[in-house]
């Protein structure tokens, strides 16, 4: 009888080649991530937010942690963020993050920037102690510094972020809920949040202007935004047709590939090189 005598690949219980594997590769870009770390080979990516009103004319920034390998290689967030997120070294990564961004602050004037953050990161006292130590430099930062915290983390523990919102907003910090819509908000908690910025998911952007059911989401999502006063941003436009729509249908603020990808190289340090260059 056929398949009688078949040896069995994996004994019960044991992993498979293929689990062993996806295990071994994830601990080896855990470990780099660390090591980038512990060198301080992170960088920030930024990324302009474009006014609707006006698409030539940038609102702010945001910035988007990128950590380098040995040879200045990006390690691909995908690879690590999901399993960071309820470890230390995810609280380490926000750090890092900040950190990075109250440079860039300090350094330019003129920038408005958007770090993200988890809600996690809210008890993880290193986080507080960068973000009081660059308001120490200069407390008008806090008016250019957005704090973006993904809709599903801000569920996880609603009390907690509330407090600390009102905490920050107190000293100038503004605070944008990330991915609005994918994570199924509990609405009645937008009344107790009083978040400044709502960045709708990039799921009800793809083909808006084609899509009637976008469509219909899209318009609910922006109408109750509205209600609650809250600045509203398209994620992931990327293309003018869908650009349009959304303007017409009222959001607030465009970004995407459309109007520009992450750049190590923003405007303001390219032309800071330029005129180094030409000294």
């Amino acid at each position: 009888m056929r398949g009688r005598g078949k040896r069995k690949l994996v004994d019960s219980g044991q992993e498979s080649p293929l689990d062993f594997a996806v295990q071994s590769r994830d601990r080896n870009t855990l470990t780099m991530v660390r090591a980038a770390l512990d060198r301080g080979d992170c960088v920030l990516a930024y990324q302009p937010v474009m006014q609707a009103v006006a698409p030539q004319t940038v609102a702010f920034y945001e910035g988007l942690i990128r950590i380098l390998d040995e040879t200045g290689r990006v390690i691909p967030a995908r690879e690590f963020m999901g399993a960071v997120e309820t470890q230390e070294l995810g609280r380490e990564i926000d750090c890092a993050a900040l950190r990075a961004g109250l440079r860039a602050l300090n350094t330019n004037p003129t920038l408005r920037l958007s770090i993200n953050m988890s809600a996690r990161s809210i008890g993880y006292p290193k986080w507080k102690q960068v973000l009081n130590r660059g308001l120490a430099a200069d407390d008008r930062i806090a008016e250019r510094l957005i704090l973006e915290i993904t809709e599903s983390s801000a569920m996880q523990m609603p009390e907690l972020v509330t407090t600390f919102m009102g905490e920050l907003q107190e000293r100038g910090i503004t605070f944008a809920l990330d991915d609005f819509g994918a994570g199924y908000t509990a609405f009645r908690y937008l009344r107790e949040f009083y978040f400044d910025i709502v960045k709708i998911d990039g799921q009800f952007v793809r083909n808006v202007h084609a899509d009637p059911n976008n469509q219909v989401l899209m318009e609910a999502l922006i109408s109750i935004a509205s209600h609650f006063d809250m600045f509203t941003v398209a994620e992931t436009v990327e293309s003018g047709e869908e650009a349009a729509w959304l303007s017409q249908a009222g959001i607030d603020c465009l970004q995407g590939y459309f109007y520009g990808a992450p750049s190590l190289t923003p405007p303001w340090m390219a032309d800071a090189r330029g005129k180094a260059a030409s000294r």
